[in-house]
């Protein structure tokens, strides 16, 4: 396998992601909330494959990419041997593509840069209007597909009881695309009597781990994050169940997802989909994975019903308007980071 190197920064990318945009034919009947390069004419949400075969790509390398909301080195060990089953049932060569923020992810696939990947619940909205990317597969096992529930977490000995009791405190979020760890807070919080920007400010932890270890910490008083990877972290060892007290539970949510680029060749695209539904799960993958022990074909229109409701009720539709405010949002927390490194005195 292949590795490449890390795409550019958001900045670069909040200049370059629409240039293209208007060279797009307007004569697609249906486009729903894809954005102008891409038509959606059989009304199933996605991007459709171009009629013409002189637009359907057949890459001899697949670029492959995880993720980037976790640190992708904890997960390494995890991926890797499914790149290679990819490879070995495609018989096409995988590059492994590292990107550090949801926009670079999915400028990658809008540029054809990259062609697989494993997105989080609540960036997939994006991938698929912006980028083209048609989601194939998830996680599950003989119930079904895989889920997750949004947990607002405290320490176990905080005197937090109710979310209300959280006015004014120190509450985590993750990052502003995330399902989990933004959009679905945002609108059930508020529900439960906490009201995100007016009853406490979300702090952006950058990750769901790393918002669970600062209320371990005790710097946060709260966070709002997913239960499969609250769930893994405790079962690793990382940090001790019995160290938190979760607060509140939300509905269950799909979880991550596969996505692909639509304009690879049909050919190609059911080869990428049955090589991942034939994968079989190792004892360590069902164990990191809470009993999840297969990939299971999915769809945007259905799977994704319920992320695409939060996303319109918490004001942050997967639109053009709503990708260039993440992308902004993305530059300046690199800006910020930045900053803050070259802030720290140097190391004797």
């Amino acid at each position: 396998m292949i590795r490449l190197p890390l795409v550019g920064t958001a900045a670069l990318l909040a200049t370059a992601l629409f240039a293209t945009t208007a060279m797009a034919q307007d004569s697609c009947p249906s486009r729903g909330q894809l954005d102008t390069l891409y038509c959606d004419a059989n009304n199933d949400l996605v991007a459709d494959t171009p009629t013409d075969p002189a637009k359907q790509r057949d890459p001899s390398t697949l670029v492959f990419a995880w993720s980037p909301t976790e640190n992708p080195a904890v997960y390494k060990a995890v991926y890797e041997p499914i790149m290679a089953h990819l490879q070995s049932c495609t018989g096409k060569r995988i590059a492994f593509f590292n990107v550090q923020s949801n926009s670079a992810q999915i400028e990658a696939q809008r540029a054809g840069r990259m062609h697989v990947a494993l997105y989080a619940t609540g960036a997939i909205g994006f991938a698929v209007n912006m980028a083209g990317g048609v989601p194939f597969v998830g996680m599950g096992n003989a119930q079904g597909v895989g889920g997750y529930q949004v947990y607002a977490i405290v320490k176990s000995d905080s005197p937090f009881q109710k979310l209300a009791d959280l006015k004014g405190k120190k509450v985590a979020h993750v990052s502003p695309t995330s399902n989990s760890g933004n959009l679905a807070p945002r609108v059930f919080f508020a529900e439960q009597g906490l009201k995100p920007d007016e009853d406490y400010k979300p702090v952006m932890s950058g990750g769901h781990d790393k918002s669970i270890i600062g209320v371990s910490l005790g710097d946060y008083d709260a966070a709002a994050v997913a239960s499969d990877i609250f769930d893994r972290m405790t079962a690793r060892g990382q940090v001790k169940a019995e160290g938190f007290r979760i607060l509140w539970k939300s509905q269950v949510f799909p979880t991550t997802g596969f996505v692909m680029s639509h304009d690879l060749k049909p050919e190609l695209q059911k080869k990428i989909t049955d090589c991942m539904v034939s994968y079989k799960f190792s004892d360590e993958l069902k164990k990191e994975y809470g009993g999840m022990d297969r990939f299971l074909p999915i769809s945007y229109k259905d799977t994704w019903k319920p992320i695409r409701e939060v996303a319109e009720r918490s004001g942050t539709p997967y639109n053009r308007a709503g990708y260039e405010a993440q992308i902004k949002r993305d530059a300046d927390a690199a800006a910020k980071k930045a900053a803050e490194a070259a802030a720290k005195p140097a190391k004797p």
